[in-house]
């Protein structure tokens, strides 16, 4: 694992990947990686990723033509496209960028993870059963259950 984590700092420091990339890769070895005696939690997939984008029927036609994905439901100003069983979020936004992600754990309960994020100091946002934080570098992380579905 550590020689997977400095390959992809190395690349990431030498400019062939953007740090996008190098988050979205870490994020998915942690997935696989066993939890540690440290963790606050176990995460077991990403569930999915959320983007802001100018033109949602736009990105929508983008996805669908270019890798298939199909719309699991949509609106005027969002739209949720099937990925296996993960998928993508796309919402308008003035500005295109990552929304957030989110990183499905074991044992899913929002009210103990929300209070575990706060004992932790991580300042967590709840809405109704779905519980944010910012990551060091302020991107907004989600948990859920696995299978959480829009």
């Amino acid at each position: 694992m550590k020689h997977l984590i400095d390959r992809m700092l190395d690349e990431y420091d030498s400019g062939r990947i953007r740090r996008r990339d190098l988050v979205a890769g870490l994020a998915a070895l942690a997935g696989a990686a066993p939890a540690t005696a440290a963790s606050t939690f176990r995460g077991v997939e990403i569930n999915h990723i959320a983007l802001r984008v100018t033109d949602v029927v736009r990105s929508r036609d983008f996805y669908q033509k270019h890798l298939g994905m199909p719309v699991v439901s949509e609106s005027a100003n969002n739209c949720f496209l099937g990925l296996g069983k993960n998928f993508l979020a796309l919402f308008k936004g003035d500005r295109a960028g990552m929304d957030h992600y989110c990183i499905a754990i074991d044992g899913y309960k929002v009210e103990q993870v929300t209070e575990e994020l706060k004992r932790q100091g991580l300042n967590p946002r709840r809405t109704a059963d779905r519980v944010y934080f910012p990551d060091p570098d302020g991107l907004t992380v989600q948990l859920s259950a696995a299978g959480h579905q829009p």
